[in-house]
Parts: C-alpha cells; sequence; structure tokens
C-alpha cells in the first residue's frame, strides 16, 4: 500500500506525529510517495478550526484526517461531540484527534464515521507509541468497499408497492426508534458546502449518514433492505427506502438491486454485503438487523473495520457460522454495535426485548 501526507501549513506542532507515523508505515512494508493522487492512503492533515478535505479521486483511496484535539484527557463522550464534525467536514474514512500541545505525551483519538471510538494513550516509548497508532490504522486502511450499486428497473409489478416483507421492515424501523437505538441521520447539509455534497455523492453515491439497517429474506436468492442516508423510522417507498438486493457482483465489487422503473432509486445501505454474505450461507436466517446497541456477552469481531467492506461482513459472517443456531446469532460490531440475525423481525425484536444497551462499549 502506497502512501502520502498531503499539503499543509503551519501545522509544525503535529510534525512530529506525521513523521512517527510515516516511519512506522514504511518500516512495515508501504511506500511513502511524494503526490497523494499516486497514493490509496492519504493522511490529511489540518488545524482544528479550519478543517480541510483532501479531494480524492476514486473511493478505494482512504483518507486519515489528522488534526489537534483540545488539550487535557477526554473521554468518549467528550472526544465524540468534538471529533466527528471534524470528520464529516474533511471527508475522511477515519479522524486522528491528537490531544494539544498543553500535553507532554498526548492521546490520540480515532473516531469513525459509524460514530466508533477508542484511543492511544500517550507515552515516551514513541516507537511502541506509533506501532500502536497503526495498528489500529492497518485493519482499516487495507480493507475493500462495496458500495457500489447496479440498478436494474426489472423489480416485478407487484412489488412496486412492497410486500409484506417491507411492511415488517418498516414496523422495525419503528420499533429500533422507540427503543431508543436510531440516532438521526446526521444533517451534512447544516456543516458541508453544497460543493463538498455533490463531491460526497460523487464518489461514494452519498446524499446522507445515517445509523441502523434492516432486512429480510424475499426469496432464496434476494433480500429486501433499508436503504442508506434515510431515516429508518420512516421507511415507505419501494426504491427510494426499501431495496430489493438481486446479487453481488464480485468483479465490479457491486451490489446487483431490482428496483421499479420511473424511479430514481437511493443507494442499499452499506452493510448489504454483510448481509448477502450471511443469507447466502444460511438458508435458515429470515431476517437481520443491524443497531447502534449492544448486549452483554456477545461475541465480537476483532477490528473496527469500517461499515460497507468486505472485511467487516466476513469478519461477521464467520461469528454467525461458528454460532450453534446461525439463524439466531448476535454479533457484535467492536465499537460499532450489533448485528442479530432471526427467522423473521418480530422474531428478533421478541428474543431480544429487555436485553439491548444503548451505549456501545469502546475499546
Amino acid at each position: 500500500m502506497d502512501f502520502s501526507v498531503a499539503p499543509h501549513d503551519n501545522l509544525q506542532q503535529l510534525e512530529w506525529f506525521f513523521s512517527g507515523l510515516s516511519e512506522v508505515m514504511v518500516r512495515r512494508g508501504h511506500k511513502q510517495v511524494d503526490n497523494p493522487d499516486q497514493a490509496s492512503l492519504v493522511i490529511n492533515p489540518f488545524a482544528r478550526d479550519e478543517p480541510k478535505l483532501f479531494r480524492r479521486r476514486g473511493q478505494a483511496v482512504f483518507v486519515v484526517g489528522v488534526t489537534e484535539l483540545a488539550p487535557g484527557q477526554k473521554s468518549m463522550d467528550e472526544a465524540i461531540p468534538e471529533g466527528y464534525p471534524l470528520l464529516v467536514r474533511s471527508l475522511a474514512n477515519l479522524l486522528i484527534g491528537v490531544t494539544g500541545p498543553g500535553d507532554s505525551d498526548p492521546d490520540v483519538h480515532f473516531i469513525t464515521p459509524e460514530q466508533g471510538h477508542y484511543q492511544v494513550n500517550g507515552t515516551t516509548d514513541r516507537r511502541e507509541f506509533f506501532e500502536k497508532v497503526y495498528e489500529r490504522i492497518e485493519p482499516l486502511a487495507t480493507s475493500k468497499l462495496i458500495i457500489d450499486n447496479v440498478f436494474d428497473d426489472d423489480l416485478p409489478e407487484e412489488l412496486w408497492e412492497g410486500d409484506e416483507i417491507t411492511a415488517s421492515i418498516g414496523r422495525a424501523g419503528v420499533k429500533l426508534d422507540a427503543l431508543d437505538v436510531l440516532p438521526l441521520p446526521f444533517p451534512l447539509d447544516k456543516i458541508l458546502s453544497e460543493r463538498d455534497r455533490r463531491h460526497l455523492k460523487r464518489i461514494f453515491g452519498m446524499g446522507g449518514l445515517s445509523y441502523g439497517n434492516i432486512s429480510a429474506r424475499y426469496d432464496a436468492e434476494q433480500f429486501w433492505m433499508s436503504a442508506s442516508g434515510v431515516d429508518k423510522s420512516n421507511l415507505r417507498e419501494v426504491g427510494r427506502d426499501f431495496l430489493l438486493v438481486k446479487s453481488y457482483d464480485a468483479e465490479k465489487g457491486a451490489m446487483i438491486l431490482s428496483v421499479p422503473p420511473n424511479v430514481e432509486p437511493r443507494r442499499v445501505s452499506v452493510d448489504a454485503i454483510e448481509h448477502w454474505l450471511i443469507y447466502r450461507e444460511h438458508p435458515e436466517v429470515g431476517a437481520i438487523l443491524h443497531a447502534h446497541a449492544w448486549m452483554k456477552g456477545v461475541p465480537s469481531t476483532e477490528f473496527n473495520y469500517p461499515c460497507g467492506t468486505y472485511e467487516l461482513g466476513q469478519a461477521v459472517a464467520d461469528i454467525v457460522r461458528q454460532h450453534p443456531n446461525p439463524a439466531q446469532a448476535v454479533v457484535g460490531l467492536r465499537n460499532h454495535g450489533l448485528t442479530i440475525t432471526g427467522e423473521s423481525l418480530d422474531e428478533i425484536f421478541d428474543r431480544i426485548e429487555g436485553q439491548l444497551l444503548r451505549v456501545v462499549p469502546m475499546s
């Protein structure tokens, strides 16, 4: 993996961080290139009061935003409100917030688009420190996004208005909202310029951020799933709120969707690849629910892979496979939330009633 540090001005106080991170990446076998447009990973430094985005040329480029946070030790509840808007404004895949120059051994906070948070504590042993920083970045930066969609306007007419399965997905969204584990879509229009929103949509097909997703099997090969960037508590329209997933094209790295004609469809949820892997392997699984919540004692993924990556989908599928009954598995996504399989969405809610914890533990 080639990497580069994007041009930056007046950030001398963070040069030690860029230098140390570059050193450990070269030591781990990565090549540093001068031109960021030729790199697959770009470290994008910017000042806290002036977030600067790096305009990647394609979605395969992984951007790590690096900035200073206010000095002092921080909890997750303090780091996310301060750092998350900076992550979105800089259009980064991951934000690294370094506590300010008032700290002799600054901590580093990692914030993900899924609102995951973890940190590496400061230490005088800088080699050990940067090894830990690298270990947090490497699994994310080398993962493969599966977020392209291919839309076939071949949905049978009898499904244009939905069916009982889409109705069950709509009811599930209302239930998640009632459980208060369905954060509202993040208001991109409030913190990104129109030009930046257009860039985000051009690269990733994204018009907004929302959390949680719901799917249910339609037949042996296909499943209905909630769309990306929509309010999951108000799902109504086929092609816009519900998408029928037909298949996965591994060569294109794209989900294949069946939509009604004369509808401008939204993208399916970025977790479609994860659900596809589970449905394909386990015919007994009839529904899958993903929520930013937690349950005690659940097995979890080892790394906080980004949403929409094949690696996250495979990691979840591996744990589902190990469950004595894959149709009743609960899998923790580290620093993120839960994926829950079931015979149906109603069966999932009956099974987990009273067990969901709203706060996801961070590590």
